[in-house]
């Protein structure tokens, strides 16, 4: 589990890197891509960051074009953020690169250790959901 984890964070790393992000600004992407749009206040809860630095990642991440920001209509204090086109596209590029790096590890394999990785995958993602969740 170890290697595969290293593994894949290294693939992100690369990403993040080839595109210029900053690790916690590649997160933040990830974090729209999988939970759609959000507050800048989310962001700041999310990775435990103060404000100005969720504030700081947002601009760099709007002025690279990968996120869009627009204002809350009932409070003009509420900036709420969501991935631009440009922001999908990238992310998509790497899921798809992190996938062919999966197929690679899945051809490795014969039937019967794939029937059973597979159903430890399924186990393993519900008890991440719950986890997530609470």
């Amino acid at each position: 589990m170890d290697v595969a984890m290293h593994r894949s964070m290294r693939g992100w790393s690369h990403e993040a890197k080839a595109s210029g992000l900053s690790m916690p600004q590649f997160s933040i992407l990830m974090q729209l891509y999988y939970r759609g749009h959000c507050g800048i206040s989310d962001i700041r809860d999310r990775f435990e960051i103060s404000a100005a630095a969720a504030s700081q990642h947002v601009e760099n991440l709007v002025q690279a074009g990968l996120i869009d920001r627009s204002g809350d209509a009932g409070d003009r204090r509420v900036k709420h953020v969501q991935l631009s086109e440009k922001g999908r596209h990238l992310l998509e590029d790497g899921i798809r690169e992190r996938y062919r790096w999966i197929d690679k590890l899945e051809n490795g394999l014969d039937e019967v250790s794939r029937e059973k990785i597979a159903t430890a995958l399924v186990t393993l993602t519900e008890v991440a959901r719950k986890l997530d969740q609470d």
